[in-house]
């Protein structure tokens, strides 16, 4: 019998449907359209989890910098990444494949994340605090809905709109409440908001590059570009001055290989999390998350440096998750979606 196949996909923060007259089970369509809210659903849930690994990377990255040079953690550190990840694509655990697509977007998205955003990050690093290499990254999400809004002409709503600022409003309150940082070190916190807009520039890129490329495609060429670029650079570096020696030093410590390690693996999960997050959601809303980071950041530097977490801390946290749950929710439906639906409604009649 002729029914009316569901064809649903996902923009803004709801599922687009319309439907189709085929010859398809009734079945089938209910299949169909829970697989794709399930998606959605594990897109959201994948996000949180990168935005939770993510804020625990500030914490080892600032130890790692009182073993090596910046150059030479990140060296290291996607030395890891891309040994975890060749391994398997030589035994075909997964296929890839660049035939006759687009490696210059590639190329670029790969120069702005994970090249330049982790040495912006890790020099920022070395002159200022981890918290505040946390708090800094909350000002991604309204980077990357301006840089959204202009590239890829992505819409939100007014109350979207008033939830990041609530959001933003939380770190701005851990901030004044907690005036300890040292904001005259205007180098490190210089290069934590270039790191910033690195990052937002990413969120966007890569929602036209997920188009072309899998997740696992785009991450094993993002770590691969990023590995032969610091090891190049820390090589030639270390030559010229004669100092060999002392980019080796650091493997003689096992806490360091440890905190590499963990790095390492930590970025092939983050890479590839987050391509799987920005080929199902929108940059903007994807971005917001990173205020999740800042809250992880603060609680890793309580549980391991001991610092203190105070009242302000918490009501800052309770912020900006408002905010976070606030940009996320659906708030409207778009005039697309009323009119997809309506059509459908005089279908079935």
């Amino acid at each position: 019998m002729t029914c009316y196949h569901i064809v649903t996909y996902i923009k803004s923060d709801h599922l687009v449907t319309y439907y189709d007259a085929r010859d398809v089970l009734p079945a089938t369509i209910t299949l169909q359209l829970l697989g794709v809210i399930w998606q959605l659903k594990l897109a959201y849930f994948v996000a949180i989890l990168n935005a939770a690994v993510i804020g625990v990377t500030f914490l080892l990255v600032k130890l790692t910098l009182t073993f090596a040079t910046p150059l030479d953690t990140l060296t290291y550190r996607f030395a890891v990444a891309f040994a975890v990840m060749i391994v398997p694509a030589i035994f075909g655990f997964f296929k890839l494949g660049y035939r006759g697509k687009p490696l210059f977007s590639l190329l670029l998205l790969a120069s702005l994340y994970p090249i330049a955003y982790f040495v912006l990050q890790t020099y920022g690093l070395q002159h200022a605090a981890s918290a505040e290499g946390g708090i800094i990254s909350a000002m991604t999400p309204a980077v990357t809905m301006i840089f959204a809004s202009v590239f890829l002409k992505e819409t939100t709503t007014l109350m979207q709109k008033l939830s990041l600022l609530l959001s933003a409003s939380g770190i701005v309150f851990i901030y004044t409440m907690n005036g300890a940082s040292d904001w005259s070190r205007t180098t490190g916190i210089a290069l934590l908001v270039l790191a910033c807009v690195t990052l937002a520039g990413y969120n966007v890129l890569a929602r036209l590059v997920t188009r072309h490329f899998s997740a696992m495609e785009i991450s094993f060429f993002m770590v691969g570009i990023a590995f032969v670029s610091f090891l190049t650079a820390s090589l030639g570096i270390h030559a010229a001055a004669g100092t060999i020696d002392t980019f080796v030093a650091p493997l003689s410590s096992g806490v360091f290989i440890a905190l590499i390690s963990c790095l390492g693996l930590i970025q092939v999960a983050t890479a590839y999390m987050a391509n799987f997050v920005l080929s199902r959601m929108e940059a903007a809303k994807m971005s917001v998350f990173s205020h999740l980071s800042t809250i992880i950041a603060i609680g890793a530097g309580a549980l391991i440096l001991e610092e203190s977490v105070t009242w302000s801390h918490l009501c800052g946290a309770v912020l900006i998750i408002s905010g976070v749950i606030g940009v996320n929710m659906p708030w409207n439906v778009s005039s697309t979606s009323a009119k997809q639906l309506k059509k459908t409604s005089k279908a079935r009649s």
